[in-house]
């Protein structure tokens, strides 16, 4: 059974970057299309990037595009999530998503964007 474990996230400051990773065990990511999604406090989980299996297309929500970038290594069953000139707004717990044969969510890794 696939379990996703995202790691990376922390406080950082407005302007600043973070990387998150979300890695897989159990099984291969090969046959699953990643999705990262974030909930900041009192809001919905909301659709923040997503790569397809051969990481040969992505999509952006309109509030990340230009900052965030999203990045799959198969060889190493993970995906990652750079995160450029962050803003307070960007403060959520995200959370990575695998679509394919089944669906798996990670548990999730609190960024927090204050000074």
């Amino acid at each position: 059974q696939l379990q996703l474990v995202e790691s990376g996230g922390g406080l950082v400051q407005p302007g600043g970057s973070l990387r998150l990773s979300c890695a897989a065990t159990g099984s291969t990511l090969d046959y699953y299309a990643i999705g990262w999604f974030r909930q900041a406090p009192g809001k919905e989980r909301e659709v923040v990037s997503c790569i397809t299996t051969n990481g040969h297309g992505t999509d952006y929500a309109d509030s990340v595009k230009g900052r965030f970038t999203i990045s799959r290594d198969n060889a190493k069953n993970t995906v990652d999530l750079q995160m450029n000139s962050l803003k307070p707004e960007d403060t959520a717990v995200y959370y990575c998503l695998a679509v394919g044969p089944m669906t798996y969510w990670g548990k999730g890794t609190l960024v927090t964007v204050a000074s």
